[in-house]
């Protein structure tokens, strides 16, 4: 076992390569993070699907994803519809114990589509979007791979700048 601050610089890296790999549109990369059975030496021919090697995600507004094949269909189609995405982490904490580590931060997200006019060679508008995630990594034998990912859109504030909407500035959650 790795000492603790090198195991957080190896989760730091996971977490950062996987966000790299949604922004490069490489779906044999973001595939590679994600666990398998066979990761945590479970016979991939049978398992359960309750299983600890199965994976779960859930997308902003989507219901949740079970299994690897659910969850990487959804990426698939997040890339083949989205022409530009960039994703500037903060608020980034990890906690790790054991082989399981406890990824949270904000995704801070500018993305883009085709233009409205069809032009194939221009970006439609750029639309920014706040969203936090958890993301949850178990250690394998090729290193941290996601177990599940769960992450929520931040609701706009009013324009009174607070999020409830009283006018006394303080954020409740809705």
């Amino acid at each position: 076992m790795n000492a603790p601050h090198i195991d957080v610089e190896q989760v730091e890296a996971a977490n950062a390569a996987f966000y790299e790999a949604l922004e490069e549109g490489d779906f044999e990369k973001v595939s590679e993070f994600w666990l398998t059975p066979s990761d945590l030496g479970v016979d991939e021919s049978y398992h359960d699907p309750a299983d600890v090697g199965v994976v779960s995600c859930v997308h902003p507004g989507w219901p949740v994803l079970t299994g690897r094949g659910e969850v990487l269909r959804s990426y698939a189609l997040i890339m083949a519809n989205t022409d530009y995405i960039q994703f500037f982490l903060t608020d980034t904490h990890v906690s790790v114990t054991g082989d399981t580590a406890l990824v949270t931060c904000t995704e801070n997200i500018l993305s883009g589509g085709p233009a409205p006019d069809g032009d194939d060679e221009e970006l439609g508008p750029l639309v920014g979007q706040l969203v936090v995630a958890t993301n949850t990594f178990r250690r394998t034998p090729a290193g941290w791979k996601l177990w599940s990912h769960h992450a929520s859109p931040v609701l706009a504030g009013t324009e009174d700048g607070d999020g409830d909407g009283d006018g006394d500035g303080d954020e409740t959650p809705p």
